[in-house]
């Protein structure tokens, strides 16, 4: 049974966003505190709050994205390839980099803060009720941001949702939907104390977002998880599209962003729309849509001179990824602004990041779950002595001090955490220096 050690009311009214926010903060989340994911067993709490509120996923018609990696930006590709076409498009995904409003898209932009404060007001009876009459099924901060979604969706009369799974799959609350089609983006070793130690437990949860005939379609997988995933599908007589065998990734003039890994993502994407077989929707405008899709916080170039990079690398593979662009890109070692949440592999991203900067700057974008700013340090320097590594725990005067460290002609990224990439957006966007940044 949850316990609910958090206040079953907010005395202030739920007007804006900023006020919905504080309210579904005061629910169990496991973006906050990691140790109760393993305490979920079901996806009854998702199922009970949908049923009170008339089951309002009925009536969509659902992608539903997975993966290690990739899976947000895999989401807004299809929506741009959907919205090329004429088709009314809403998406969720998590965690979000500014802004509440984020987390949820109608046609293309955030909501506006009344949508989100609305459907706020319409859950916010029917999760109070199950916190004191079912404590059983008490509905988690994921429950709640799910099933409001879920009602922006459903009010706004959309053609597609398209959702990103949050954590894992099996039991996240986004699978609680019955999807028109099914994507697994990619799987590596992460969240390795919720999801499973190896390749092939974290394939079978991501696995479990597979529904019976619902196609799905698989990025490039190693083959340990790749085998996990083809045998599920084949249990539940999913038809199962596979890149590098039923379709190939795309060109690099294809798309606007960086990062090889992306070619693969909008190619799974493009796949996933396909597989709607929506006769409005045809292949040539849902590739003109793909080529103007922008990502923040992933590989998101915010100045050219100096070169200054955001991005939410956290994994192993994502971490590889951005040092390729880095190398391509960046003529000399520069800084790197680096916050790692403890359940990471820190020694890959190390590995992958360390040997492009001469100059590190440590810091703590998630006090719940970060390596400390002194302790990620003390790491660094054992690996490089001769490093130049700074240790400063606020996230915003950590990336204030980087970019004063900056001139013209050098290269500073910021990596190892979604948080991190918002801190350091919100700070450089502010600087004058950084021209044509959207804080958006």
């Amino acid at each position: 049974m949850w316990s609910l050690e958090y206040p079953l009311e907010l005395s202030e009214p739920i007007h804006d966003s900023a006020a919905a926010g504080r309210y579904l903060e005061t629910l169990i989340n496991f973006e906050q505190r990691p140790e109760l994911m393993r305490e979920r067993l079901s996806l009854a709490p998702i199922r009970a709050l949908l049923d009170r509120l008339g089951n309002p996923d009925h009536g969509l018609s659902v992608i539903h994205v997975a993966g290690s990696k990739g899976k947000g930006s895999t989401c807004l590709f299809a929506e741009a390839a959907l919205a090329s076409a004429g088709r009314r498009t809403g998406v969720f995904t998590s965690p979000h980099i500014h802004r509440w409003t984020e987390r949820f898209r109608l046609m293309g932009a955030e909501v506006e803060g009344d949508v989100l404060a609305r459907a706020v007001n319409q859950l916010r009876p029917q999760l109070e009720w199950l916190r004191e009459n079912d404590p059983a099924n008490a509905p988690t901060f994921f429950d709640a941001t799910t099933a409001a979604a879920l009602l922006i969706f459903a009010e706004a009369g959309l053609d597609y949702a398209i959702l990103e799974v949050g954590l894992g799959g099996r039991l996240d609350s986004t699978n609680a939907v019955s999807p028109r089609v099914t994507c697994i983006t990619s799987i590596e070793l992460e969240h390795t104390d919720k999801l499973g130690n190896t390749l092939a437990e974290i394939a079978a949860e991501k696995a479990g977002i597979i529904k019976p005939g619902t196609p799905c379609v698989m990025g490039r997988l190693p083959e340990e998880a790749e085998a996990v995933v083809h045998a599920r599908a084949h249990e539940l007589a999913a038809p199962l599209i596979r890149l590098g065998h039923d379709f190939e990734s795309l060109t690099p003039s294809g798309l606007a962003v960086l990062g090889r890994h992306q070619l693969d993502n909008a190619a799974v994407a493009l796949q996933a729309v396909a597989q709607l077989a929506d006769p409005n929707v045809s292949e040539q405008a849902a590739r003109l849509g793909i080529k103007v899709v922008t990502l923040p916080g992933r590989i998101e170039v915010v100045s050219e001179d100096p070169w200054i990079v955001v991005d939410g690398a956290h994994t192993d593979q994502s971490a590889r990824m951005l040092a390729e662009v880095v190398r391509t890109r960046a003529a000399d070692p520069g800084t790197l602004l680096l916050s790692v949440s403890r359940d990471k592999n820190l020694d890959a991203i190390f590995e992958a990041l360390l040997p492009l900067f001469n100059h590190v700057v440590t810091t703590e974008a998630d006090t719940h779950r970060s390596f400390s700013a002194n302790e990620l340090a003390a790491k660094i320097i054992a690996l490089r002595p001769e490093a130049d590594v700074h240790a400063i725990a606020d996230p915003l005067e950590a990336a204030a001090f980087a970019r004063e460290k900056t001139r013209p002609g050098d290269a500073l990224v910021a990596a190892g955490s979604i948080y991190l990439a918002a801190a350091a957006r919100e700070r450089w966007s502010t600087d004058s220096r950084c021209k044509g940044q959207d804080s958006r």
